[in-house]
């Protein structure tokens, strides 16, 4: 088929991160990071680069793996980004030592499959969120033992964990949990770099600063966003259920012309 012929073949997988919550578009869809490094891909090659995102958010690591993995290796990408383990972090009794296997075993297979492995390691949502501490303890050795991981294999990774500016709440969007447009577009500038690419002149990948919530929009955040979390872990409903990939398919992304590539 046509689409196969292309040179680039980019398949993205995980969960909301990688789906794209928090950058909705006017439509209520999303695009998100994994988009817009497709997008830039094509500015930089000036090709048509076949795309497929099936992640989808709330997914636990294992379901990641279980459900995605296999269907990603069926299309024949040329590269594969994989990051997965953010849900499982804030759940209690989190293994950080079974993550790290699981996600090996992952990364070994898209090798054996021809592909190169991207990993990444999400951004640090930590500031905004109750009991942060708990989970930045968590992500800390997550991406420590992710380095093993990454020199073992001899791949490529992007650590958006310990981008300190990411890290800041101008990134993020109203929930604390996900990123803003701007997360998003900070996160594909990191991973374009990582793979050696231009980021597009025209993004926007720096925020000014925002003031500390008061106490009445912290009561907001905890009865708006909180709440519901809590009462989904309660009942083991996720934000996923019933949902599909948006991209399960190839679709092909085209090189936008007049010179948006930058440093």
């Amino acid at each position: 088929m046509a689409e196969q012929a292309a040179r680039i073949r980019y398949v993205a997988i995980g969960d909301s991160f990688t789906e794209g919550v928090g950058d909705e578009r006017p439509d209520g869809s999303v695009r998100g990071w994994a988009d817009l490094v497709a997008q830039g891909l094509a500015d930089a090659s000036g090709e048509a680069v076949q795309y497929a995102n099936l992640a989808i958010r709330g997914r636990l690591l294992a379901r990641i793996i279980g459900e995605q993995l296999d269907p990603a290796l069926a299309l024949g990408p040329t590269l594969v980004s994989f990051n997965g383990g953010g849900n499982d972090m804030l759940r209690p009794g989190t293994d950080i030592a079974w993550i790290m296997r699981e996600s090996e075993r992952a990364l070994r297979c898209i090798q054996e499959a021809g592909a190169e492995p991207l990993l990444l390691a999400g951004a640090n949502p930590t500031a905004g969120l109750p009991g942060g501490a708990r989970v930045r303890a968590k992500g800390d050795a997550l991406v420590r033992a992710a380095e093993g991981v990454v020199q073992r294999l001899g791949i490529r990774f992007t650590d958006n964990w310990r981008d300190a500016e990411l890290a800041r709440p101008q990134y993020w969007s109203p929930d604390r949990l996900h990123l803003a447009p701007v997360g998003h577009h900070r996160v594909a500038a990191n991973v374009l770099r990582t793979l050696g690419q231009p980021v597009p002149s025209d993004w926007t990948t720096e925020a000014d600063a925002i003031p500390r919530p008061t106490r009445r929009q912290q009561l907001a955040y905890t009865r708006e966003h909180v709440v519901p979390w809590v009462k989904r872990r309660l009942t083991g409903r996720s934000s996923g259920d019933g949902r599909s990939a948006k991209y399960a398919e190839w679709t092909t992304v085209l090189p936008r012309s007049g010179g948006t590539a930058g440093a």
